[in-house]
């Protein structure tokens, strides 16, 4: 039909008598017939079909255990003998056509690891996850199998004996399976807070190879100052004994103390023979009220989860069940459905607006919202009738007072739904929510958890009477163990009565204390003449350890709450000191920071090949050892690996084209410009 349209226009056009030539009138007939018949068939829709084909070559990847024990306790020969081995099985699988890439326990972001470069200097071992990285680095690839070059020691993360691997696991067996004879501190068992006066006890662990029958010296240390010596028996038919210091905490500030065990001759090494206890005394405990207008679920929640706590001292109240003495002191208040309707509590309420004490608001049914808005809590609630939502708590990651780890993520994102007002929830101004709402899998931006208050008066507000079924949902999953519910309770506990001050500059570290390997980062906030937050106010610090030497970092505090990244730091008890200049006046602030070292690597000295035997097994290989690779890259050859070809297909509409709109016009353009040369009108 397009054939026919196309002649049956160029017959119309060119039929009649013209000015030029006959075989210029053909071939201005057969240019109009092309054109019309191609733009006919266009209407048709059609479209090309292109296959593509990609051939992946199989890939072998070789996972490389870079810990520092790897290099600490495998004979230098060995370790020489394993690292040229590697080098020369993956020259040898990629002249059979396989692709090999490395992979460590540190990987650079954006750049592949390399053989020639490897060092061991991983101060951790978590073996599941790198192969668990590796499973999901690879998936959908035409991944062969693992290569894994370690000793088996993990000291981080879960076994990789309890996770299943899609893909076989060639395990290369390094380190030392003789025990080494040594002495190290394999624990240390202390409470970080103390009260100042009490005595608190330090519990130290001691493992040993090789002295059985001996003896050992263990020191409690300073500074350079010993505070208590222990000489400890090593029995014979044991490998561990414990050594316990009393302690009587002094004034309050963080204190630093070392125990060591004196090193013995023979030993095979000393760096796993002290650990470091950093304690920080206070004065006295929280003293804390938890009141409620009536019995109800939540105290019981809420008083175990403080009680859990050694730093805390409880006082319970409940109208007229367990009045509040007129004399009662405490530091916070947490205030459960107070103020509720029908006055309810209200004489407690009225002994802590009194005092201007801190206060935690739980809000349920029988709170009295009209006059909760009242207080000035930094949230008003204007409810829609009696209507609530269902909802699961959602950590606000722009709150940068305390910092929410992914494992309490996890068990937040886990808690059953928990009812809260339906209505507008309206923050002021310096009210920040810690928690959102999550609906079902919706996260909102409604506030579940506020922070608000004047800063000599800090207040909070929890949206919600139902969360102790995440206390009681938490403490079944996990062993009895809620610890992120208790967690939150008693960080808001302490923000509270942290705050309480009139600091327009303060600078924190943003958890208790950091390891070695973390990345040190401090929080800052800033506040004008009246107490307002401000923003991206230039912060000066300087941050001095043991040795006094000094660090000096500038840095501003944005609007997202992203805190001051200070990188890894060494083992040490740090004090900082902040300026800024605020409305033209200057401000400064203060405070410690600790680093903990921990010398995972060094504590157990002999390799695990049992577990790299079990996983080369489950995974249908088996265990090789550095002197076998050339054995290994003949098995790995006979397992004979497939390349994989994948086919994409691809539809395009000739229409859409755009170099066949410029041929037709070229056609149109010549046909035109013929017949204008030659005469037509």
């Amino acid at each position: 039909m397009c054939l026919l349209v196309g002649a049956g226009y160029a017959a119309l056009q060119y039929s009649a008598k013209a000015p030029w030539s006959r075989n210029l009138n053909y071939a201005l007939a057969a240019l109009r017939f092309a054109v019309v018949s191609f733009l006919c068939y266009l209407l048709l829709g059609p479209f090309i079909k292109t296959t593509t084909t990609h051939t992946e070559q199989p890939t072998i990847v070789l996972a490389v255990d870079n810990s520092q024990s790897v290099e600490l306790f495998t004979p230098k020969n060995v370790l020489s003998q394993a690292t040229a081995g590697l080098a020369r099985l993956a020259e040898t699988l990629r002249s059979k056509g396989f692709n090999v890439e490395t992979r460590t326990l540190t990987p650079t972001p954006g750049r592949p690891a390399r053989l020639d470069s490897l060092r061991f200097g991983a101060p951790t071992t978590d073996l599941d996850r790198l192969l668990s990285g590796t499973r999901e680095a690879y998936d959908g690839r035409n991944l062969a199998g693992v290569v894994l070059l370690s000793d088996g020691l993990v000291n981080q993360g879960r076994s990789p004996a309890y996770s299943e691997y899609s893909f076989p696991i060639y395990s290369v067996a390094v380190g030392d399976t003789v025990p080494k004879k040594d002495l190290r501190l394999t624990g240390l068992i202390y409470n970080r807070v103390a009260f100042s006066g009490n005595r608190f006890p330090v519990e130290a662990e001691i493992g040993f190879e090789g002295f059985a029958g001996g003896a050992a010296t263990v020191e409690l240390r300073e500074g350079n100052r010993v505070l208590d010596r222990r000489r400890v028996a090593l029995p014979a038919g044991r490998r561990r004994v414990k050594a316990t210091f009393q302690i009587t905490a002094p004034a309050p500030g963080k204190r630093r103390y070392e125990v060591r065990v004196v090193p013995q001759p023979g030993e095979f090494t000393e760096l796993n023979n002290a650990r470091t206890a950093f304690i920080e005394i206070v004065k006295g405990k929280l003293r804390v009220l938890l009141a409620g207008a009536a019995p109800h679920p939540d105290l019981k929640a809420l008083r175990a989860a403080i009680l859990a706590n050694n730093n805390f001292d409880l006082t319970l109240a409940l109208p007229g069940v367990a009045p509040l003495r007129a004399g009662a002191d405490f530091d916070v208040a947490i205030l459960h459905q107070i103020p509720a309707q029908g006055g309810l509590g209200n004489e407690i309420l009225a002994q802590v607006k009194a005092r201007r004490t801190p206060a935690l608001y739980i809000i349920g049914a029988q709170s009295d919202l009209a006059a909760y808005n009242q207080l000035g809590t930094g949230l008003t609630i204007q409810p829609r009738g009696a209507q609530t939502d269902e909802v699961t708590p959602l950590p606000n990651p722009g709150f940068a007072r305390f910092a929410t780890d992914e494992e309490s993520a996890r068990r937040f994102a886990a808690y059953p739904p928990a009812p809260v007002p339906f209505g507008d929830l309206r923050l002021g101004a310096g009210a920040e929510a810690a928690l959102w709402q999550r609906v079902g899998r919706v996260a909102t931006q409604k506030p579940l958890l506020v922070f608000g208050g004047t800063t000599d008066r800090r207040q909070a507000t929890l949206l919600t009477d139902g969360s102790w079924q995440w206390r009681l949902q938490e403490a079944v999953e996990h062993d009895d163990k809620p610890e992120a519910y208790d967690r939150l309770i008693i960080r808001t506990l302490q923000l509270l009565t942290q705050n309480a001050n009139k600091k327009r500059l303060d600078v924190y570290p943003t958890q208790e204390s950091f390891g070695t390997q973390d990345d040190v980062t401090l929080g800052a906030e800033t506040y004008n003449a009246v107490f307002e937050r401000i923003y991206n106010q230039k912060i000066d610090l300087t941050l001095t350890d043991d040795k006094q030497q000094t660090r000096r970092f500038t840095f501003a505090n944005p609007e997202d709450g992203s805190p001051l990244h200070l990188g890894p730091l060494p083992a040490g008890l740090y004090r900082y000191q902040a300026r800024a200049t605020l409305g033209g006046q200057a401000q400064q602030d203060a405070g410690e920071l600790v680093v903990q070292s921990q010398p995972l690597e060094a504590l157990e000295s002999r390799a695990d090949h049992n577990l790299l035997a079990q996983l080369s097994r489950r995974s249908g290989s088996r265990l090789y050892y550095p002197a076998q690779f050339d054995q290994l890259a003949q098995d790995i050859q006979k397992a004979n690996y497939k390349p994989v070809i994948t086919a994409e297909e691809d539809l395009k509409d000739l229409i859409n084209l755009k170099w066949i709109f410029f041929v037709i016009l070229a056609f149109l353009t010549a046909e035109w410009a013929t017949r204008k040369y030659s005469g037509s009108v």
